[in-house]
């Protein structure tokens, strides 16, 4: 290559084509000039520049019968063969020739080349060669003429189909030379992927057979027919098994994407298996494999860390007992260590629960942040999963909580507001000390979470008061999240401390339903008000009900998803966590076939693809005009759009409020006769409670003016004394509230 260098220079189009012309009038022995100048061209190519005027001089090479000019030629074709589909129909008759040359290679190269260049004129000319080259007698041309037939059938398959070229590729399957049949394989998978009408299945003489080749194959020919081994479906669980055992061999193969298509094509027989103690052997096996790829580059390691991370999840049998192999090396990229942090967490049980808890306790002092973000997150996860190692991480949250560094303890107060949640009246002696540094908590997420420990264990902290008020202050310029903490934090407060919070939650409560943009906090704030002012004994039972405690099962993907998602392991499917059709346009859904060797647990969890055919459009309701054209007033029921863009009438009817049916014309709008059916008729609407009748459409609509003046009225509501009373103070709520 050192010597080529000299090519990659830009060269112009006029002394290029005087140097072949020169080079054709002249003496050339053994093609020795013709040979540099199409280097130089092609080395143009390469760095971008257009050759493309020179396509009538390279047509002149084409009788050259010299296998490194043909070469160069044809990829000159190949690269500009098709934005010229007039001057290419001079190069058929090369083609042609080429295609019944005694040299194998050059035979393969014409019609490999063909079948590079879409125009239906090279295609039509293709047809012959490529029948003669699939049954040619030099395995070499038929294993590319396997190949050209996937692709003309891209190109064009209605000539393919036409041609008959699918049913020789299936004959192929049963040739005596391996790399054909991986080929062949890899062709018909192509095209089986692509095509909504042809499918590829294999049975169980056909899977044979292509295991038997296997072990001739190359690293990607055995890579095609392990990948096409997906497409057969056992009918027993003997046949699933015999395969099984067969394929469990080229786990020990160097090639990490042999050993992860051999482990897919085992996880996806494991479910048409019954044999428990077979499939537990397969999962041992399967380990030492996995954890070999982890001395790859730090590229290889991380597909294998994603696929880990979903084959554990599915059998965790298989690296049960290798937690101390995903360890962080200091040199490892962070994306890396993030995806070993997850499957130490994975792995992590009482057993090992105190090596891990110490590993992460190291990878806390770490100087990158999100790798320590992610270790403190893990260390609370850890609490929450395994119940016997709670203590030991609440004592190692600690110690990180008294380094003072931010970004350390914004992650402690969230991973322990957590574990409060996991352990119930349990922890709340640590409560004071979280509270120490409260002011210096800056993000929204750590900010949340103390404000819940605060209004949940209001009645436990002395000065809960003074720190929810610090926060009132900057309640407007606070992050949603926090505002949504904070209201519910003060009403939790009032609750349990009514006559120190009282002036407060009337703050809160007011900031919040009048100041406040943000439609769920609002919302909110009304149903607390409303709630507050009609039942305390509700308010009570409702706001400080006893909530269940969070599990570790919610972060776990179902069985029927993972079963799917390992059908694409050592894809892109597997590193995303995501099913391809999802992020590829033409990618097809995959899922377990139905067959009676599929195990019970496998089909209760089964994930079936959608059909189309099974799609039935939704039924509108008929339409049907009576004259004149249809109103706003007649559709809606009269009235002007509210706030939220549903109509003010329809909403106050749902509310409590609305009109008779007769404001529509009150507000000059015209009734026209028309209707929708099956809704042929309005109901009348429920007089408001306050005016004994209907509302009158407003001019300006305010959504909030007639809800029985519990949220917006001049004068709430006040409790009963008795309800006050429960609440611990003496006074009306009104008095306290407002």
């Amino acid at each position: 290559m050192a010597s080529d260098a000299k090519f990659f220079t830009r060269g112009k189009i006029q002394e290029l084509r005087k140097e072949l012309e020169d080079a054709e009038s002249t003496k050339d022995k053994k093609f020795v000039k013709r040979k540099t100048i199409l280097k130089k061209i092609v080395a143009n190519i390469t760095m971008g520049n257009d050759m493309s005027q020179l396509f009538p001089d390279i047509i002149r090479c084409m009788p050259i019968q010299v296998l490194e000019i043909k070469k160069m030629v044809y990829l000159y074709l190949v690269s500009y063969g098709r934005n010229k589909p007039d001057q290419i129909q001079q190069a058929i008759p090369f083609f042609l020739t080429d295609c019944e040359d005694r040299n194998p290679l050059i035979r393969a190269l014409a019609i490999r080349t063909m079948s590079y260049i879409p125009l239906p004129t090279i295609l039509s000319a293709l047809r012959d060669p490529l029948r003669h080259s699939l049954r040619d007698s030099d395995p070499y041309v038929r294993k590319t003429a396997a190949i050209c037939v996937a692709k003309a059938w891209m190109h064009d398959s209605k000539l393919v189909d036409k041609e008959g070229f699918i049913g020789m590729l299936r004959d192929l399957l049963a040739d005596p030379n391996p790399t054909v049949v991986a080929n062949a394989v890899a062709a018909l998978t192509e095209i089986s992927d692509r095509s909504d009408d042809i499918t590829l299945k294999l049975n169980v003489t056909v899977a044979s057979k292509l295991l038997a080749a296997l072990g001739e194959c190359s690293e990607w020919g055995q890579v095609y027919i392990l990948d096409s081994l997906m497409y057969f479906v056992p009918q027993t669980s003997q046949d699933a098994e015999v395969l099984a055992e067969r394929i469990s061999a080229r786990l020990q193969h160097a090639n990490s994407a042999v050993v992860l298509t051999s482990i897919k094509v085992l996880l996806y027989l494991m479910n048409y298996m019954n044999n428990d103690q077979l499939k537990e052997s397969l999962c041992r096996r399967m380990g030492p494999p996995l954890v070999t790829l982890l001395s790859s580059g730090p590229e290889v390691q991380y597909v294998a860390l994603r696929n880990i991370l979903l084959i554990i999840q599915r059998r965790p049998t298989v690296l049960r007992n290798d937690v101390k192999v995903f360890f962080c090396k200091y040199n490892d990229p962070v994306y890396v260590k993030l995806a070993k942090l997850e499957i130490m967490y994975r792995l992590a049980n009482p057993d090992n629960a105190k090596t891990v808890l110490a590993e992460l306790q190291e990878y806390a002092t770490e100087l990158d942040i999100d790798f320590v973000r992610k270790s403190v997150r893990t260390i609370g996860r850890l609490a929450i999963k395994v119940t016997p190692s709670a203590d030991i991480c609440i004592h190692t949250l600690l110690q990180l909580l008294e380094t003072k560094i931010t970004y350390v303890v914004q992650e402690v107060v969230v991973v322990i507001r957590d574990i409060f949640r996991r352990y119930p009246n349990k922890y709340e002696s640590i409560i004071p000390t979280l509270c120490e540094g409260m002011n210096d908590l800056t993000e929204p997420e750590s900010k949340s979470a103390i404000v819940w420990v605060v209004g949940h264990y209001a009645d436990r902290i002395d000065n809960a008061v003074e720190l929810l008020e610090d926060l009132s202050y900057t309640f407007l310029e606070e992050a949603v999240e926090v505002q949504l903490s904070l209201l519910t934090a003060v009403v939790k407060l009032f609750i349990q401390k009514p006559e120190a919070s009282k002036d407060l939650v009337s703050k809160i409560l007011k900031l919040t339903t009048e100041e406040v943009d943000n439609p769920d906090l609002r919302d909110r704030g009304f149903m607390y008000w409303r709630l507050l002012s009609t039942n305390a004994t509700a308010a009570k039972d409702i706001v400080l009900a006893e909530k269940p405690p969070i599990s570790t099962e919610t972060d776990r993907m179902d069985r029927g998803t993972l079963d799917q998602l390992l059908l694409h392991t050592g894809t892109l499917g597997s590193i995303y966590h995501k099913n391809p059709e999802t992020f590829i346009r033409t990618a097809r859904g995959k899922a377990l076939s139905e067959s009676p060797a599929l195990n019970q647990k496998s089909r209760m969890a089964l994930i079936r693809l959608p059909e189309e055919s099974s799609y039935t459009p939704p039924v509108l309701p008929e339409y049907r005009p009576t004259g004149g054209v249809a109103t706003q007033a007649e559709i809606i029921g009269g009235g002007q759009m509210g706030d939220d863009g549903d109509p003010p009438e329809q909403e106050e009817s749902l509310l409590g409020g609305g009109g008779d049916g007769g404001e529509g014309e009150e507000a000059g709008l015209q009734s026209d006769g028309h209707e929708f059916l099956p809704l042929s008729s309005v109901p009348p609407a429920v007089p408001h409670p306050a005016s004994g009748g209907a509302a009158p459409a407003a001019a300006s609509y305010d959504p909030y003016a007639q809800l029985d003046g519990l949220f917006r009225s001049d004068a709430p509501q006040p409790l009963s004394a008795n309800d006050a009373q429960r609440l611990g103070g003496q006074q009306h709520v009104d008095d306290l509230l407002f």
